[in-house]
């Protein structure tokens, strides 16, 4: 365990993706074009993206004692992931997301997500020494507060990079967790929930993100819904618009992002340069169907050139 560069405190899921031409109404049938079935959720497809970039990455999440555990492990496994953190919950059925998508790239997600697949404060605390000894730890806050808290404080007490992808939601520890992190990451949504409007431009964006600076974070990036991203860290900010390339399915367009933000931050590279690095790799995830990411270096340099200018 010693030694990763980041570890991922997150969703681990079953994903069934089905590509139809349209959507049925109540009552009617369509058939399925294409089906992909792989190891999904959204801390499972940061963990695969950091792999593919090159990081050394470790997984916390839940899963259950089903047959179907063990073939998203090994897949875990084969794609570099140490899973060892990984917690299998007795009796309870590991986490299934269908992900139906229509010709024109419209999603719907069907999750079935018990309780029992989030993780504990104990599940945390367990993994301990895992998270003090990775350089990052990235949580996703789709998870309960105080087991994001206690695993953001981890970190922070070893002196990692703490990223906090998504809004910690209405809860008293909500405040220390932004102030304990390095690094935010709210799409548009989430944005709204924390600065109480989602920005609709680019100005907008860039002012959120300077909000969201005010609570803790060093280095914010903030989604403007179907333009772009903005990014706002201390001496500097940007607004990237998004690659111009064909949508399939935007889901783990966010996540691959993330995954990408993280790494560059943590290689220290200039912050203009992990900004268009993080808005390629999403869009290298938007022309196939599934969240999980293929974030090859040819397939970063394609998006890289098919960034407008700012």
């Amino acid at each position: 365990m010693a030694g990763l560069d980041v570890m991922v405190v997150g969703q681990v899921a079953r994903d069934l993706v089905l590509l139809v031409d349209e959507v049925p109404d109540a009552g009617g049938s369509a058939p399925v074009r294409r089906r992909r079935e792989m190891l999904g959720g959204k801390g499972a497809n940061q963990a695969v993206g950091l792999a593919q970039l090159g990081a050394t990455v470790g997984l916390l999440g839940v899963v259950g004692d089903d047959e179907v555990t063990d073939r998203l492990l090994a897949q875990a496994r084969a794609d570099g992931i140490d899973v060892d953190p990984v917690v299998r919950r007795p009796g309870t059925p590991t986490g299934l997301i269908v992900d139906v998508v229509d010709a024109e790239g419209h999603w719907r997600y069907l999750e079935d997500l018990p309780g029992a697949t989030l993780l504990g404060v104990d599940d945390v605390t367990r993994s301990a020494d895992a998270l003090r000894a990775a350089r990052a730890v990235l949580v996703q806050l789709q998870q309960p507060v105080p087991a994001a808290l206690t695993a953001a404080r981890a970190a922070r007490r070893a002196d990692g990079l703490v990223v906090l992808d998504g809004a910690p939601g209405v809860h008293p520890g909500a405040d220390e967790l932004l102030a304990v992190a390095d690094v935010l990451r709210a799409d548009a949504q989430e944005a709204g929930l924390l600065t109480g409007d989602a920005p609709r431009d680019a100005d907008a964006g860039l002012a959120a993100a300077r909000t969201l600076r005010r609570r803790g974070p060093s280095v914010v990036a903030v989604e403007v819904a179907g333009a772009g991203n903005a990014f706002a860290w201390p001496d500097g900010e940007l607004f990237v618009p998004l690659s111009e390339t064909p949508t399939v399915d935007s889901t783990g367009a966010g996540d691959a992002f993330v995954a990408a933000l993280t790494l560059g931050l943590l290689r220290h590279e200039p912050h203009e340069r992990v900004a268009r690095y993080a808005v390629a790799a999403a869009g290298a995830t938007v022309g196939h169907p599934g969240g999980r990411p293929a974030l090859t270096r040819r397939a970063i340099t394609e998006q890289l050139d098919r960034i407008p200018a700012g």
